[in-house]
């Protein structure tokens, strides 16, 4: 029983990974990484404080792994992966706008030398 399970879960794995391996794949797993990147900017950026805090890089992270992966669940026609995604894009879209504006109205108060 144990053989057929371990010949079971290596062939789901090898069909998952390697038959199926295309593009699409890649693209996904590229926007998986962007991801992980993120959450890594945000906890070295946490780190080097000691406080909790979310640099801008994090948000042009999240936009590109967000738009990455939606391509991808376009792809896949999964409509609960769409529609997570589109929300979520939409949301690292305005925290960047807020970002970038805050920083504008930093810029134009700033004296100037």
């Amino acid at each position: 029983m144990l053989v057929n399970l371990s010949h079971a879960v290596g062939g789901y794995l090898i069909d998952v990974f390697v038959k199926r391996a295309d593009w699409w794949l890649l693209l996904g797993f590229l926007a998986q990484a962007m991801f992980t990147a993120r959450f890594l900017v945000q906890w070295i950026a946490s780190e080097r404080v000691g406080r909790s805090v979310i640099p801008v890089g994090f948000w042009y992270f999240s936009v590109i792994g967000g738009l990455l992966l939606l391509i991808y669940a376009l792809n896949r026609r999964d409509a609960v992966f769409i529609a997570g995604q589109a929300f979520g894009l939409f949301v690292y879209l305005r925290n960047l706008y807020f970002v970038l504006r805050e920083r504008k109205a930093k810029a134009a108060s700033a004296p100037v030398s």
